[in-house]
């Protein structure tokens, strides 16, 4: 499924127009984001938790020439899922 199919899905869900259900979607984006650069987590009871984790500096290799490089540290967005999700799947 990709965004504009998640917009329709929405949309017919919640009985709303395309425009509108692509405005809560592009808010409910932007506030998650928002919330992660801050270093909070967002949970959704039910569906899941969206948090920052952490990523070790580590040596790796180029794979074109086989040379050894270092990798910098670095900050991901990370989603665990709740309970509801998992036992629906």
């Amino acid at each position: 499924m990709n965004k504009s199919e998640l917009i329709e899905a929405i949309a017919e869900e919640a009985d709303l127009s395309k425009a509108a259900a692509a405005k809560a979607l592009d808010g409910l984006m932007s506030a998650v984001t928002s919330a992660l650069k801050k270093g909070d987590t967002v949970t959704l009871v039910g569906f899941g938790t969206f948090y920052v984790g952490e990523r070790a500096a580590r040596n790796g290799r180029n794979p074109k020439t086989g040379e050894p490089l270092k990798i910098k540290a670095a900050k991901t967005p990370k989603f665990r899922a709740g309970k509801s999700l998992k036992d629906a799947l």
